[in-house]
């Protein structure tokens, strides 16, 4: 007769063994393709091959690297944002008028650094603060309201 896998039932193994990933950085392999693909949308954007799809990767990741800033992993500032979602804005009204999705030299100045930025979190920034700051970000995409979230504290 087959004997049952010895799993715990404790839910406090369970609790802890979460609770210890939530600490820890996501696996190197998937930050790397996470990271590859904000570059390469932002190269083919640069280049003037880009789609509304490359555009959007671009927003998401402006606004994931200044949500994980806020979170106190990284650091750029409201300015710069500001800047590049001025950039990207005009890349989303072009591309919908023209059907060329392309960010000029002064956007990719813009979303170069914030790219770099993003990788680094991804790199370094525990779990925990990459959910939250897609949650959020979720959030955000749905048009709900921004709350001022408690986060508890052991």
């Amino acid at each position: 007769m087959a004997q049952p896998i010895p799993f715990s039932r404790n839910a406090g193994v369970a609790r802890a063994r979460h609770t210890k990933a939530m600490l820890l950085p996501i696996a190197r392999q998937i930050a790397d393709d996470l990271a590859l693909r904000v570059h390469l949308a932002l190269d083919i954007l640069r280049r003037g091959a880009g789609s509304k799809t490359d555009a959007q990767t671009l927003t998401q990741t402006m606004l994931l690297t200044g949500f994980l800033a806020e979170l106190g992993f990284g650091s750029v500032s409201g300015e710069k944002l500001e800047a590049a979602d001025r950039a990207v804005a005009a890349v989303f009204d072009i591309g919908r008028e023209t059907g060329k999705w392309r960010l000029d030299d002064t956007g990719v100045a813009l979303f170069a650094p914030i790219a770099t930025s993003y990788d680094r979190q991804l790199h370094s920034a525990p779990l925990w603060a990459i959910t939250d700051a897609s949650a959020r970000l979720d959030r955000f995409i749905a048009g709900v309201p921004e709350q001022t979230l408690v986060r508890k504290r052991a």
